[in-house]
């Protein structure tokens, strides 16, 4: 056990620290203070002693040196236990310092604030990360609190041990500081490296939730962010692995909306997506397309959820239900299954790369941010397509860009008919949406295909003409891209290249 009797607070952020100031002066320990944490200390009428006064050296360069001097870290680094660092201590007359309060300069605010590259370097702390390293190096002599957030677990350890720690607590909070201090570097380094590109990959979340279980229920999961800052949970169990994953493409899906729209998602693919006039209308075409699928699945709307909305969806058993808000007589009706998660989406800003584990490490890239717009088209055809063929088009391929290679997508303006799902060849999706898609009543007369990738072969486009289908939109690029327009000629078929295809895996 070790008793506090002197306390360095530095911190930037002062909100909650007054009830530690207080608990630490009734424990009668000597504090230190810098700048505006010792003008805040002072206002409570509490004695501080200046850190220039401890160094006997002023703050200088406009406060970027302040705690950078041998008197200060001697203080924190040197080992109680040897007996060389107590007599150097005393030689040059290195006070002890047993707590270091930290709360560093908030370089992430400040870059989501502002593109201001002077304002931004500021907000890069180097008195403070110094401070927290050094302290959680010590953590055999020394307690850092590194961030405000572990504010409150001082004051009780304080309170509960009337100003002692055990090595256990200060190993603990020392594990928190590096934590802090390589979160903070790796926001630095990725700031830095955005025009640098430099092969690294370097990522870090401050917060994570331990799941039930992963894909299955023999696998741990774990997932880092803050979740609470994309959704509100209004009803529910907690979610799992899998959840957020169906959760992840739902939501990576409907944003392509800007009309009102509804999908229906089951293992991260499509199963109904429409838009409408009315919320209700789209919700009916999403459920329309496949009635069984939806069982169990991931339901999202890029609109309030309202009463009609909430009853035409309340006899159906699903998940998941994700809205930016809801009416309070759907919430009631939504309700009524209390194992039904419902979340609130809330503005948050997504991440623009993807990684994953891969092999003996990890793969990263740029989202496919690219979605398909009415210039990116060029018919490739004599036949060129209708303008609500167009729109049709457009919104298959913004489906098939959300669904597992390889795929082909069966729509007609506003609603998905069907589509085929992570084949391993094209022509048995194309088979496998058609059949799905005769099997539920729609008139493939009226529907165009969209397709992830090139066609090898005109096969898919001389099956798709048997079925009636009159508008193809695909990337392009095969070297056999002839064949495929050269039937379409011969049979009035409307072909359209956009060059850029959508592989998802």
């Amino acid at each position: 056990m070790k008793k506090i009797k002197s306390a360095l607070i530095s911190v930037y952020y002062k909100d909650n620290l007054a009830e530690i100031v207080k608990q630490l002066y009734q424990q009668g320990v000597q504090l230190y203070s810098t700048g505006g944490t010792q003008k805040f200390i002072e206002e409570l009428n509490i004695p501080v002693t200046a850190v220039e006064n401890l160094t006997a050296f002023p703050s200088i360069f406009g406060g970027r040196v302040k705690t950078l001097h041998p008197a200060v870290f001697g203080g924190i680094l040197y080992r109680r236990d040897n007996e060389q660092d107590r007599q150097q201590a005393k030689q040059y007359d290195i006070q002890d310092i047993d707590l270091v309060i930290v709360d560093l300069y908030p370089f992430e605010e400040t870059l989501a604030q502002t593109e201001d590259e002077a304002e931004i370097i500021e907000k890069i702390d180097i008195g403070g990360i110094s401070l927290i390293r050094a302290a959680a190096k010590n953590f055999q002599d020394v307690l850092i609190v590194s961030s405000r957030e572990q504010y409150e677990n001082l004051l009780l350890l304080l309170k509960a041990k009337s100003g002692y720690t055990d090595l256990e607590d200060r190993k603990l909070f020392a594990a928190q500081a590096f934590a802090t201090s390589s979160h903070y570097d790796t926001a630095i380094y990725n700031y830095f490296n955005r025009g640098a590109y430099l092969p690294y990959f370097k990522q870090s979340f401050q917060t994570g939730r331990t799941l039930r279980y992963g894909e299955n229920p023999h696998q741990n999961s774990t997932f880092f962010g803050d979740l609470e800052a994309m959704f509100e949970q209004l009803n529910g169990k907690e979610l799992s692995y899998n959840n957020l994953v169906d959760v992840d493409a739902a939501v990576a899906l409907i944003d392509e909306f800007e009309e009102i729209a509804f999908a229906i998602i089951k293992h991260t693919n499509a199963c109904g997506v429409a838009t409408g006039k009315t919320l209700a209308e789209a919700y009916r075409k999403a459920f329309a397309c496949d009635n069984i699928s939806a069982f169990g699945g991931v339901l999202i709307a890029n609109r309030t959820i309202d009463l009609e909305t909430a009853n035409e969806m309340n006899s159906l058993f699903f998940e998941i239900l994700v809205a930016p808000n809801y009416t309070d007589e759907a919430l009631a009706v939504l309700k009524s299954k209390k194992n039904r998660m419902l979340l609130r989406r809330k503005e948050a800003k997504l991440a623009t790369k993807q990684f994953k584990t891969l092999l003996n490490g990890v793969i990263e890239q740029d989202k496919d941010l690219r979605t398909e717009t009415a210039q990116d088209l060029r018919v490739v055809t004599t036949q060129a397509p209708t303008e609500e063929q167009i729109k049709a088009l457009l919104f298959a391929a913004k489906i098939c860009k959300h669904t597992k290679s390889n795929t082909i997508v069966l729509a007609a303006e506003g609603q998905l008919f069907a589509s085929g799902v992570g084949q391993t060849s094209r022509v048995d999706a194309l088979k496998q949406a058609i059949a799905k898609a005769q099997h539920f009543g729609f008139d493939l007369s009226q529907a165009v295909m969209a397709s992830d990738a090139f066609f090898p072969f005109p096969d898919c486009v001389q099956i798709a003409h048997e079925v009636g289908i009159k508008a193809v939109i695909q990337p392009g690029g095969s070297v056999k891209d002839d064949d495929s327009i050269a039937f379409c000629n011969a049979n009035q078929l409307a072909m359209v290249f956009t060059g850029i295809r959508h592989f998802k895996h």
